[in-house]
């Protein structure tokens, strides 16, 4: 019988035992990324692989690993550390199913889940690359890839091994001599930084800006507005310093409110130029937190917690955005004006704006108009060298002009498919 009462259970082993480059005491599996050590980006790995039982091969307990049992336990996995090859035996039972991530791997959560769900196997890289890499060799022709997927009745050959023998090392021989099949990582997955060993904190460096990069690629695809360019830009300039420092995104999320705060205050106090330029930084700086966020919880996996409120916020945003124009108004002066009718135009604008990605969901220019900063920093130029009012009815008119020329031109289209990427 199983550990687990008889059931097959997925179980993770990773590693904790080779040495960070010639720093003494330092090892692999701590070095940081994002903010986060390379063994904790390989527990979200196991995690969301469905491990329910992860194994910790090292010499020693520390706080680093505490902290990954309670973040494996609260994703529903047992924990286990052990020192020797031996020890794992007990662990992994004949029927279970074992995935193994090698020390210092650091690669794409897609990429891990596709090319291991597809069943059991060793993965393997073209050796002339990967060796001077780090990558350990099976034979003439094939590295190992730092993964692999085996029947738990493969490691009970680990018994009869000295104990000496690094454990991984030895799994690999005995999965390799069991004929497990071989399967390639895509060599490209090397280039562009989808699949790394990370040996030192030089190579960590060089990896988490290519980790980033890769993260915050989807969100400069398409459709991407200046606003959300120069957020992605931000991330990637300046997100390790934020993340290694422990700014978590949830802080800078508050800087976003207290910006529009302050923004509001400014306009209050007769500034509105300044209020709306806040305010189009309280937008940018909330995006920034979404984006910093998404790459922990694309990363990070079963640890990251999505945060909550970022619609609400939005529309506070919008809200902010019709006050101040409304206070900005000449209309509010003029005689039986009723109250709040000086606030009416900058609603439809800001309506029309939300309404027009709602209508062409398919046209990349409608969702620029989802971008409050570059609106912000229009509304405080205009406030300052146009007519406002006018400025504002007139950017009415265009947008809805716009969208209605749009669905038309969509409506005559026998092919609509054929323009939906203009």
């Amino acid at each position: 019988m199983t550990p687990s009462g008889g059931m097959t259970l997925r179980v993770a082993v990773l590693s904790l035992m080779e040495a960070a480059g010639d720093v003494p005491g330092s090892l692999r599996g701590y070095l940081s990324i994002g903010g986060r050590s390379l063994l904790r980006h390989q527990l979200g790995f196991a995690l969301s692989l469905g491990c329910k039982r992860i194994i910790v091969m090292s010499e020693g307990i520390s706080g680093e690993l505490v902290a990954l049992q309670h973040v494996a336990e609260a994703g529903g996995a047992q924990f286990h550390v052990v020192a020797t090859a031996r020890a794992l035996v007990p662990l992994l039972p004949p029927d279970d199913d074992v995935f193994v991530l090698g020390d210092g791997l650091l690669a794409m959560p897609d990429a891990v889940r596709e090319l291991l769900e597809a069943g059991p196997a060793v993965l393997t890289l073209p050796v002339e690359t990967a060796l001077p890499l780090g990558f350990e060799r099976i034979d003439i022709n094939n590295a190992f890839a730092a993964a692999m997927r085996f029947p738990g009745r493969i490691a009970a050959g680990l018994a009869d091994l000295p104990p000496e023998w690094n454990a991984q090392s030895a799994l690999l021989r005995l999965v390799v001599q069991a004929r497990v099949p071989l399967r390639g990582v895509p060599a490209g997955m090397l280039d562009d930084g989808r699949w790394n060993i990370v040996r030192n904190e030089e190579e960590a460096l060089r990896a988490e800006r290519s980790w980033l990069r890769l993260h915050t690629g989807i969100a400069v695809a398409g459709a991407a507005s200046p606003g959300e360019m120069l957020a992605v830009a931000a991330v990637r300039r300046f997100g390790p310093a934020l993340l290694h420092a422990g700014t978590r995104p949830a802080l800078v999320g508050l800087a976003a409110g207290v910006l529009g705060l302050l923004g509001g205050g400014l306009a209050w106090l007769g500034n509105f130029a300044a209020g709306f330029a806040l305010l189009g930084l309280a937008w940018l700086a909330e995006r920034i937190a979404s984006l910093l966020g998404q790459v922990e919880r694309d990363s990070l996996l079963a640890s990251g917690i999505e945060r909550r409120g970022v619609a609400l916020f939005h529309l506070l945003v919008d809200a902010g955005i019709v006050a101040l124009a409304g206070w900005r108004s000449d209309l509010a002066n003029v005689p039986k004006v009723p109250w709040g009718g000086a606030m009416f135009a900058p609603l439809l604008l800001v309506l029309a704006l939300r309404l027009v990605p709602l209508a062409l969901p398919r046209r990349k220019w409608a969702h620029q108009l989802e971008d409050r900063f570059v609106l912000g920093l229009a509304l405080a130029a205009v406030s300052i060298v146009l007519p406002f009012d006018l400025a504002v009815a007139a950017g009415v008119i265009l947008v809805v002009g716009a969208c209605l020329l749009a669905l038309q031109a969509e409506s005559r289209d026998p092919n609509p498919q054929l323009t939906s990427r203009q």
